[in-house]
């Protein structure tokens, strides 16, 4: 029809007595708590779905005469006062006492995280998976906990984008323009003006807005270029995560880093611990160095010395490829100015980014070492592989004893757990549950939840799910233009009241090293296992991939050509438009999370954390988190295939072994009903899989490793260096700086006669003789290392023992002398090193240098 189209919105006038229905849809409390949500979903279900699950957009469409009759219906009214009341509870909470016990409140502790991404809700579109996943849940446990904590981001005005899959199974991304007024965002002010703080790019000056959001008891700062002052181009930095070139890249992440910095500083905020969550925020080590060298009259060193003291930096990749890379060339266009703030010449600065991967690039991810002192993978082996990954920091550290730690993502549980498993729990074992998380032994009484109720739960939960892909299906299928029977062919297998089918999911960023077409190595035997009359199966997949990754986005048309194949038409089901409300029903309502990564490329993993606390059971690579989940009875592990194998052997070994797990012990347990009408066994794995899952792997044991193991120590570090106008920090630095200038001609050797065997009960007398190059005994530690060898020749160590100074010898060497009775019985080993110590140091071995005789 010809002619222009207008719109208009009748907003209604929000009753007296639902006033503060706004007040509840301005707080990112929502994004985790149901029945705040409850109270707009009740209102207008239809309309909840048609805004996104939007509080805020919803009360600007939502029908008067709804308002108006919710406001006399008792029933909404009381439930509306019970979820004030625990709103209002919920925010007059003082912190865990946990959380003083190490933050203490006379020191005004101040946690700043700063994530490129923050995935909280699908409300606020600016996540694009994992990582902002990860930091939502972060900002959430934090909320929940009492931290005193603030987060940093960028509000980006389109976001990530949107996806839908055509006839062909090409990925279209479609990126539409967020109004910010539909958000649970606000101005920043400071002085009752709206904040702006600018950061200077070649030739000129870029603005930023400063928007704020509560998310409980924590505050999310969002910076936005989007302003009418910016030349265009600036106006578009912040348009899209993970959007445009190179060059947009680099000037994000001057806006999130130094930006940052520069809003927290006009906020007078003053943060004691600075937590960089993945290497795109590095920049901001800089802006708070180049801050100490102009107010404090420091040199660079010192500085970067007391600004490291109070950072934590994690890793979450072991994919080279995500570590973000800028060209020498740029960083000169971009930082050539400002490097004369910081007291270094360009080589120097430079050299803050180098890698040996790429001499010629400044790696974000070397930056953030280099300039923080508390490092962390995001599981055991996750930590491990950066440890040799980024062994070039410390390199002359075995990558074992590397300063990189580990804290194992978790989820946070009010988002993610099933609303009917909470109703259970509420039901039999009183809402104290929630204050249970972190307490392995409570979750014991899931085994007393009968197996039948159990059951019936969980298909419950699968006909919510596959009412929703069916519906989900159905637009993609019509879209794409395939009739009523075409659809009707491809959706049978979706039906809410035929919940007795084996449904496993799979969804996720496609990624090629998670390989999503693992399953499909045998494409025969797959189509007779999942076209068992008696045991069928059905195959749910979703996932984006990056826009300008190829070879993810070929995943997805290699998915969808097998789900159209007649052998599997129905089976495999390819869902388009993964976001944050999908995930929710995938978690919770399929029977088996798979996961297929290259090992040890999966980081950490937290889709399956979720799915296992929802009862689904977890059968995937032994990588990640699953490294630490598994214990034999709460799911099902392929066993890995490291680097070292040939891609395609260790592709078909771990295919095969995932069928055989499917056709042997998946699906036979599945059906093995025994004459009820569940399976007894399978019922009993997928409580231990919440039994074992629940308490270990949530966000708020993560958040409280990270404040007892990281925030604590950077704090107090941070205070000791700061302590008589930063003599600590400049003390260290200095001290560095002699050690690294003399170390290279540093030289030990024994002087005692190796004993070659001792008496039970003896002691063992050594004496080593160190040049010490002008450096002083104090300057260094000098230990034995007592162990053993395995079979392949690997030493392992036991124990270790520290040498004391012994004097000089007549060549002027340094002595130090051990006198230690051997820990073990019988044939053992020992080896003797050295490396440089100092009482200020964050970890022993940070120098990085160390020799062994």
């Amino acid at each position: 029809m010809a002619g222009t189209r207008y719109s208009i919105e009748v907003q209604p006038t929000l009753p007296k007595r639902l006033a503060r229905l706004q007040e509840l849809a301005d707080d990112l409390f929502y994004s985790w708590d149901r029945p705040v949500r409850g109270l707009y979903y009740r209102l207008d279900p239809q309309l909840w779905d048609d805004c996104g699950h939007n509080p805020k957009l919803f009360l600007r469409r939502v029908a008067q005469e709804r308002l108006d009759a919710a406001a006399e219906d008792r029933v909404y009214m009381e439930d509306y006062a019970r979820t004030l009341s625990a709103y209002d509870s919920y925010n007059s909470e003082a912190p865990r006492k946990e959380i003083k016990k190490y933050l203490d409140p006379e020191q005004n502790e101040l946690v700043a995280y700063f994530c490129a991404e923050f995935g909280l809700h699908e409300s606020l579109p600016i996540y694009s998976g994992g990582l902002g996943i990860l930091a939502g849940d972060h900002c959430k446990a934090a909320s929940d906990l009492g931290i005193p904590f603030v987060a940093v981001g960028m509000l980006y005005r389109q976001g990530y984008f949107n996806q839908t899959i055509d006839a062909h199974g090409n990925q279209i991304a479609h990126y539409t323009p967020t109004r910010f007024e539909n958000l649970p965002l606000r101005p920043a002010l400071v002085n009752a003006q709206e904040l702006h703080v600018f950061v200077d790019l070649p030739g000129r000056r870029v603005m930023l807005k400063v928007w704020e959001a509560k998310a409980g008891h924590i505050t999310l700062y969002l910076l936005d270029s989007d302003l009418p002052e910016n030349q265009e181009a600036d106006r578009a930095i912040t348009y899209q995560l993970y959007g445009g070139d190179i060059t947009t890249r680099i000037q994000q992440e001057i806006v999130l880093g130094i930006g940052g910095v520069r809003a927290l500083r006009a906020l007078d905020l003053h943060p004691t611990v600075w937590h960089i969550n993945e290497g795109h925020a590095a920049f901001q080590v800089l802006e708070r160095c180049r801050e100490m060298t102009r107010q404090n009259d420091m040199d660079f060193h010192s500085a970067l010395e007391q600004v490291a003291a109070g950072t934590v930096f994690t890793t979450h990749t072991p994919v080279p490829a995500g570590h973000d890379i800028f060209d020498h060339q740029l960083m000169k266009t971009y930082f050539s100015d400002y490097v004369k703030d910081l007291g270094l010449n360009l080589d120097e600065f430079l050299a803050l980014g180098d890698s040996p991967n790429n001499h010629h690039g400044f790696n974000q991810t070397a930056l953030a070492l280099r300039a923080s002192r508390f490092h962390n993978g995001v599981s055991r082996i996750h930590g491990g592989v950066a440890s040799h990954m980024e062994s070039y920091i410390w390199p002359q550290v075995p990558p074992a004893e590397s300063p990189v730690r580990y804290v194992t993502n978790g989820v946070h549980v009010p988002t993610f757990l099933a609303s009917d498993w909470a109703n259970l729990y509420d039901m039999r074992f009183g809402r104290g549950w929630r204050n249970e998380l972190l307490n392995v032994d409570y979750w014991e009484r899931i085994d007393a939840i009968p197996d039948h109720s159990f059951w019936s739960l969980r298909q419950s939960m699968k006909s919510e799910l596959m009412s929703d892909v069916r519906r989900r299906m159905t637009i993609q299928h019509k879209r794409n233009g395939l009739s009523d029977a075409q659809i009707d062919r491809l959706t049978q297998y979706l039906l809410p009241q035929e919940t007795d089918i084996l449904t496993i999911g799979f969804a996720r960023r496609f990624a090629t090293y998670k390989r999503a077409a693992l399953l499909f190595s045998d494409p025969e035997r797959l189509a007779r296992l999942l076209n068992d009359p008696q045991r069928p199966m059905v195959l749910l997949f979703a996932g984006k991939a990056h826009p300008n990754d190829q070879p993810g986005q070929h995943l997805i048309q290699v998915i969808n050509e097998f789900s159209r194949r007649p052998e599997f038409a129905g089976r495999i089901v390819m869902v388009e438009g993964y976001d944050m409300a999908l995930a929710r029903k995938l978690v919770t309502g399929v029977d088996v999370w798979l996961n297929t990564p290259e090992y040890p490329m999966e980081a950490s993993g937290t889709s399956g954390q979720k799915a296992g606390i929802n009862g689904v059971i977890n059968l995937s690579v032994l990588d990640g988190w699953w490294g630490e989940g598994y214990n034999g009875e709460n799911g099902w592990a392929i066993t890995p295939h490291g680097p070292q194998y040939d891609a395609a052997y260790r592709d078909q070994e771990e295919s095969n072994e995932l069928l055989d797990l499917l056709e042997h012990q998946v699906i036979p347990l599945y059906y093995a009903r025994n004459g009820h009408g569940y399976s007894e066994g399978w019922v009993r794995m997928s409580k231990a899989s919440i039994k074992s899952i629940m308490p270990q792997f949530n966000s708020q044991r993560m958040v409280m490793d990270y404040v007892r193991d990281f925030y604590a120590p950077a704090a107090r570090q941070c205070r000791k260096l700061a302590e008589e106008e930063f003599k600590g920090a400049r003390d260290l630095a200095a001290w560095k700086q002699k050690i690294l200038s003399r170390w290279d001609k540093v030289a030990a050797r024994r002087v005692d006669a190796a004993a070659e065997a001792i008496a039970s009960g003896e002691t063992c007398d050594i004496k080593v003789a160190v040049n010490l190059n002008g450096l002083a005994p104090i300057d260094i530690k000098v230990e034995c290392v007592v162990g053993t060898e395995d079979e392949h020749g690997e030493f392992s160590s036991y124990a270790c023992y520290e040498f004391e100074p012994a004097g000089a010898n007549q060549q002027g060497e340094s002595v130090f002398s051990l006198n230690f009775k051997p820990p073990l019985a019988g044939l053992q080993f020992y080896k003797i090193r050295l490396y440089p110590s100092h009482w200020l140091l964050s970890h022993p071995l940070e120098v990085g240098r160390m020799i062994w005789l």
